[in-house]
């Protein structure tokens, strides 16, 4: 079992790339009800992953102090349940 909880990310502006501080996290395209399937995405050993349904660009920056950049691209999975 994990002892930490995957990041999850929401592009309700429609940015064509958010800076993120995790390699590994879901994609959840906009805020529901108009998100996609929420999927998994490993960067691996790159710093770039494009989200293969809303094609936003996710770029690691391992200097981030935030989740991500800009910051209300974080999607809450508490608030949404």
């Amino acid at each position: 079992m994990s002892d930490h909880a995957v990041p999850h990310f929401k592009n309700d502006k429609g940015l064509p790339s958010i800076t993120v501080s995790a390699k590994e996290f879901m994609c959840v395209g906009a805020s529901p009800p108009f998100d996609h399937p929420h999927i998994f995405i490993d960067m691996g050993g790159d710093n770039e992953a494009l989200c293969p349904y809303c094609s936003t660009l996710f770029r690691y920056d391992a200097s981030l102090h935030e989740a991500c950049e800009p910051a209300d691209c974080i999607f809450d999975t508490a608030q949404a349940a």
